[in-house]
Order: C-alpha cells, then sequence, then structure tokens
C-alpha cells in the first residue's frame, strides 16, 4: 500500500474530483494510450482488401454473419471492439502470421486486446468444423465424390486422399516440450487432413506433437473406427507409404514389377497428388500455417482448425482464387516451408504387400494394361 501512495503521489494524481482529468490519463504514472482505430472494411478496394484479409469482402460479409451474434458485447462501453473489426483482426493474423504487435499497430488496438480477440474468435470459427469439415453422408455425394477421383487417374472407389502436414509452433515448455520436436528439427503440430478431388477437406486432426508419426495418428482418429466399422463400404483412402496398408487405405508399392502394378503406382501417385496440392493451397491462403504459429498451445490448435473451416468456407461460397502472397512476405521461404520434405517409412509388411490390394490390382488394372 505505501508503494501505491508513492506512485500516486510523485505524479500528484489525487482521488478528487477535480483531478478527473489526470486520472484518464495517468495510471500508476503510465499515460493512457487512446488508439484510433481504421476503418478497414472500406478503407481498401477490393484487390487490396483480398490481398490483406485473403478473403473477398463480400465472403467476410457471409461468414460474419455466422458468428456475429456470439462476437457482439452485451454493453457497448469503452469503446467495445465491433464483431467485424474482431474478425478483420484475426484474418490479418492468419493472413500474415506476424507479430502480436504489429498486427495491434495495424488494427489501432493494445496488443493485449489483439491477443484476446484472436484466442475468442479463433475457437468461435473453429466450432463451425462439424458443420463444414466432413465427409459426404450420402450415398449420391459419396458417388459424385468417387466419380470426381477417378476423371483424376482412373482410379476406382476413392473417397479421399490422406497425409499430414507439420504446422511450426513455438516450444510450449514443459517436460513434454520434446515431444514435439519433428524429425527436422523444429517445434510443430504434426496435421492429418483428408480431402476430395476439389480439394475441400473433409477430416482434420490437429492435436499430435510433431514427432508422432502419421501412421499414428491414423489408428487413434475418428476416421480410423469410422473405416474399422465399415461406415463407408466400397470407399478407398490413399496415403502415401507412412501408412500401413488396409483394406479401405490403399498405399503405392515399393517395387512395382508387373505392368499392372506400375499401373497402379502411376494412378495411385496421381490421383494421392490431390492431397499435396491441398496443403500448398491452405498454406498459401492463410500463410500462418506455413511460417508458424507464435501462440499457445491451445490457441495453435483452434487457429489450424478454425483456417480448415474458412478454406472450405471460401469454396462453397467465395472466389476459389488463391490471392497472391501478401508484399512483405517472401515467395522463396514460402515455397521452402510447404514444403514437408517428408521421407516416407517403409512398414516392413510392404514387402508382402497386402492380399486386398494385389487382389484389386489384378482385378482392375490388369484389364487396363
Amino acid at each position: 500500500m505505501d508503494n501505491i501512495n508513492r506512485i500516486m503521489n510523485v505524479y500528484n494524481v489525487e482521488d478528487d474530483e477535480d483531478d478527473n482529468e489526470i486520472q484518464g490519463f495517468i495510471v500508476f504514472g503510465v499515460p493512457r494510450q487512446l488508439y484510433v482505430r481504421q476503418n478497414h472494411f472500406d478503407n481498401y478496394d477490393e484487390a487490396n482488401f483480398e490481398r490483406r484479409f485473403r478473403l473477398q469482402r463480400n465472403t467476410v460479409l457471409q461468414f460474419l454473419q455466422l458468428i456475429e451474434h456470439q462476437l457482439e458485447y452485451a454493453m457497448d462501453m469503452n469503446n467495445s471492439v465491433s464483431p467485424m473489426n474482431q474478425l478483420l483482426v484475426c484474418l490479418r493474423f492468419y493472413s500474415t502470421g506476424g507479430h502480436l504487435q504489429a498486427i495491434a499497430d495495424f488494427a489501432g488496438m493494445h496488443v493485449s486486446t489483439v491477443s484476446r480477440i484472436i484466442k475468442r474468435v479463433s475457437a468461435i470459427i473453429a466450432a463451425l468444423g462439424r458443420r463444414y469439415i466432413k465427409f459426404p453422408d450420402t450415398q449420391e455425394a459419396i458417388k459424385a465424390c468417387q466419380r470426381k477421383f477417378y476423371d483424376v487417374a482412373s482410379f476406382p472407389r476413392v473417397i479421399g486422399a490422406i497425409d499430414c502436414t507439420h504446422i511450426k509452433i513455438e516450444s510450449p515448455g514443459g517436460n513434454d516440450a520434446e515431444l514435439f520436436r519433428n524429425r527436422k528439427s523444429f517445434f510443430s503440430i504434426n496435421v492429418q487432413l483428408v480431402c476430395d478431388a476439389d480439394l475441400k477437406i473433409m477430416n482434420v486432426v490437429a492435436r499430435w506433437p510433431g514427432a508422432t508419426h502419421d501412421s499414428t495418428i491414423f489408428n487413434n482418429s475418428r476416421l480410423y473406427a469410422q473405416f474399422e466399422t465399415n461406415q463407408y463400404p466400397q470407399c478407398i483412402l490413399l496415403g502415401d507409404s507412412g501408412y500401413p496398408n488396409k483394406p479401405y487405405l490403399f498405399t503405392p508399392l515399393l517395387n512395382p514389377v508387373s505392368p499392372e502394378e506400375q499401373l497402379y503406382n502411376e494412378a495411385h501417385i496421381r490421383t494421392r497428388n490431390k492431397i499435396e496440392r491441398c496443403f500448398g493451397v491452405l498454406k498459401r491462403r492463410f500463410p500462418v500455417l506455413a511460417y508458424g504459429c507464435r501462440l499457445k498451445l491451445e490457441t495453435v490448435q483452434a487457429v489450424i482448425v478454425a483456417t480448415v473451416v474458412l478454406y472450405n468456407f471460401i469454396k462453397e461460397n467465395g472466389n476459389d482464387i488463391v490471392p497472391p502472397l501478401p508484399e512483405e512476405l517472401d515467395q522463396h521461404a514460402f515455397d521452402i516451408l510447404i514444403d514437408n520434405g517428408q521421407i516416407p517409412d517403409i512398414h516392413a509388411h510392404e514387402a508382402q504387400m497386402g492380399e486386398m490390394r494385389q487382389e484389386f490390382i489384378n482385378a482392375y488394372f490388369r484389364n487396363l494394361v
């Protein structure tokens, strides 16, 4: 209490009505800073707006309608941040992955306000995951998905391409921090994605440390349980050699010999390339996923799912053309960061080749030779 009284006396801030003006600007000797918030939604033309926030203006308005009621404050006191400004702050962070101080200066807010907004808005957007991140749920939708994959390289029954990508993070600290260090020696979350032939993401798992193997993530996922219980009969996932070969998950052959095996591998590679393209498009749309996210672990997980929700929302309702990278971001560095450099781990049983996969090759690809 003596220290507080001393500080109050130094700056002559007394508890008196006559000094309300001084109290309004000085709190314990720190001048109060009044921020001037810019109207970024109206200040930029369409091209500059999309370059800074990665979404078109109309798409932002459409998406804001979904979450506006959750972003509004009960009372408009103390110059509260509007739902539109909250969303734009979050989008600006996704678009750059920059320091919070830089985002705060851009938005005309204190850095603590920006931090709270990103955490809150990301959680609200991520909560829409069940609505926008899902497998086709009708036979007609499944058949349509399989036809689109078939048109790529004549590979039948494919419903999705699966793979994992690393999202760079800061060390989370604690006894388990090293679990997040991946084989490329940086800390990350290993994120599993499944996409369709249109590069729309149908499944995301964003909770495993970077040192976790791709097959471990899949074997402990809800998707694994769904395919094991035959919820998607006559449907195939395509994965790289890091995954175990299953009746519903086909991997490439290690040493194709016969013409039908070579044709199978070629069709597999061309069809599974959809997930590799999906990684590039997603990280180019939201560069925070490529350059890394310097937030707490729980917030990073929410950011990952939130960007996937926005990515799918754009595919359904917005302009699917990916805008160029902002001028302050380096294209060459970006290309390096989205290159996962994954070296597939060949399982021991791959040398024996699964019977289901070999039967499939003999029954289908032999007829195409």
